[in-house]
């Protein structure tokens, strides 16, 4: 979160980023409007800032995105993160809207968690972004965590190939 870049200082956060090799950040509270501060700082260092475009950004896409670099993520979901039966979300449409306002590539997140789910998302979106429930394997901690991992990985991977 931005208030956390902030105390530890702009200059020093993104040269730490750059000693980390760290290509990218995503800071989920840092509004477009506040970009410009955090930017030549990002961009000094090498980091790009991933933009997150919601369902409810409509109108703002564009400012969403200006500037951004590396990639977008398109949430596919309003709330928190975490697996999802259904994901509501016009895609198409969002992800259609967000082609007109930039060339970066768009990844989906929020909510994916099936190879079906990952293969029907694949067919609009450059990437799909799977995380709560890799974090739910590890979290399982038993000793088969790095093969369920490697399964789980390669049939998502299977599924959008």
């Amino acid at each position: 979160y931005l208030n956390n870049v902030f105390k530890y200082g702009y200059e020093r956060f993104f040269k730490r980023c750059e000693e980390l090799q760290i290509g990218g950040l995503i800071i989920p509270d840092l509004p477009a409007e506040e970009r410009p501060e955090v930017l030549p700082f990002a961009q000094k260092y090498g980091c790009a800032l991933i933009p997150l475009v919601a369902p409810t950004s409509g109108q703002r896409i564009p400012k969403v995105v200006a500037g951004a670099s590396g990639f977008v993520y398109a949430v596919s979901s309003m709330g928190v993160t975490g697996t999802r039966q259904q994901i509501q979300t016009n895609l198409k449409q969002m992800i259609a809207e967000i082609r007109q306002a930039t060339d970066l590539p768009i990844a989906v997140g929020f909510g994916i968690h099936t190879p079906a789910q990952a293969a029907e998302i694949a067919t609009v979106a450059d990437g799909v972004i799977v995380g709560s429930a890799i974090v739910k394997l590890i979290a399982e901690n038993d000793s088969a965590v790095s093969a369920k991992l490697d399964d789980y990985v390669q049939q998502l991977k299977t599924a959008i190939s």
